[in-house]
């Protein structure tokens, strides 16, 4: 199977805002913030690179306010398919890691034909 060098930006880019997502939320309880507030934190802050990489590095396309809302929408239908996961995994292991460890391959390749083909075509 050869795999798409486009693809692989995708995943790299993933790759380095989850360790931003992680170190920021980190930080942030470091310095005395609610976890909640910490996970939230860096979440937003990974998703905000997140979009300005794969539109500039990954798919090279111009940002814009509906580039932007399509994006939202496939955060939103990823963080469906996480929970769908977690859930099943929950009810059949007891324990939300294994189903969240199996979406991730699942909303990557989602993630990534829905924003090549609709969010930044």
């Amino acid at each position: 199977m050869i795999i798409n060098k486009q693809f692989l930006i995708y995943v790299c880019v993933g790759v380095v805002c989850a360790v931003i997502d992680i170190a920021s939320a980190k930080g942030l309880a470091y310095a005395g913030v609610h976890y909640a507030w910490a996970v939230s934190g860096g979440f937003f802050f990974s998703l905000i690179i997140n979009y300005a990489l794969h539109a500039r590095v990954t798919f090279q396309a111009i940002s814009s306010h509906l580039t932007m809302l399509r994006f939202g929408v496939v955060v939103a239908v990823n963080y469906l398919i996480t929970m769908l996961f977690c859930a099943v995994s929950v009810h059949l292991a007891g324990d939300f890691i294994f189903g969240k460890l199996l979406s991730l391959p699942v909303i990557a390749v989602n993630g990534f034909i829905l924003s090549r083909n609709w969010v930044f075509r």
